[in-house]
């Protein structure tokens, strides 16, 4: 099972190549917009949107993705 993660948690991922760092702001369990996009997500297989602290932008990632800092 892929590693759960809760808001304020400190994570890093990839973005476009490069690591970025931020913030999880929410874990989305249920079909939503986030981030400018459509996200399919359920309680079995959760995303999570996160907030950059170098950019301040929003994106949404898998937890796979996802790593605790």
């Amino acid at each position: 099972m892929a590693e759960r993660f809760r808001k304020g948690d400190h994570v890093t991922w990839s973005s476009h190549g490069a690591p970025a760092e931020g913030t999880v702001e929410e874990e989305i369990t249920s079909d939503t917009e986030a981030a400018g996009r459509t996200v399919r997500a359920s309680e079995d297989e959760p995303q999570y949107r996160v907030r950059s602290e170098k950019s301040g932008g929003e994106a949404v990632h898998k937890p796979s993705a996802l790593k605790k800092k």
